[in-house]
């Protein structure tokens, strides 16, 4: 089956819950890859007339205020022994320079943490668990929540969207030919990139070399 085809007998609905579900779980404390499903969705639906993009925008939203709200509960209840525990069993996420670099943004910002924390992975799963347990007051924390959360996941949504849109009208209009070159163009462009980094971590290497032998 063609694959555009194949998208095409994917229910909106299913769409819908699945972004809004992972983008809570993630909200929540679980580390799960919230934004890249969030963008995933908000590219298929530029090109899947089904799937409108102001819903999709509203699930994610709902799903990261409440994903955030039920972590914050969840935080304030289980204070820093579940912070322990987390740690234990995602170390690459709550491993305590995670935890006291997700403070200190707390204590130095407060609600803008939690605001923009939405825009940033480690803290968009640290968020809601991290305020209850350092006990923001509530009003505070669901005033940033609810406004990070529509922005971010709003704007993403409009965003890709309308890349996916304009990105589709252009790749139609474009010649094979004109395609082809633009990959061989872009292909030179990373070996050229690539080459240039790797002489210049070469070079370093050499020079730290050099300075060690001299210090010796």
């Amino acid at each position: 089956m063609h694959i555009q085809e194949w998208l095409d007998t994917i229910p909106a609905v299913a769409i819908y819950a699945l972004v809004a579900g992972v983008i809570g779980l993630e909200s929540l404390g679980i580390p799960l890859p919230g934004e890249i499903v969030l963008v995933s969705a908000a590219l298929l639906s530029s090109q899947h007339g089904d799937i409108n993009p102001v819903v999709l925008g509203a699930c994610a939203s709902a799903g990261a205020v409440v994903g955030d709200s039920i972590g914050y509960a969840i935080g304030r209840k289980g204070g820093r022994p579940l912070l322990a525990k987390l740690g234990a069993k995602f170390p690459r996420h709550f491993g305590p320079a995670h935890v006291a670099t997700a403070e200190r943004s707390f204590e130095k910002w407060g609600m803008w943490a939690v605001f923009f924390g939405r825009f940033i992975a480690l803290l968009r799963i640290f968020a809601g668990p991290l305020a209850g347990v350092l006990h923001m007051p509530y009003w505070k924390f669901l005033i940033a929540n609810f406004l990070g959360g529509v922005v971010w996941a709003g704007g993403t949504t409009a965003v890709i969207y309308y890349v996916g849109v304009v990105a589709e009208d252009w790749l139609k209009r474009f010649s094979y030919v004109g395609l082809g070159a633009a990959v061989l163009v872009g292909l030179a462009s990373m070996l050229i990139v690539k080459r240039r980094a790797t002489k210049a971590a070469a070079a370093h290497e050499a020079a730290e070399a050099e300075a060690a032998v001299v210090a010796d």
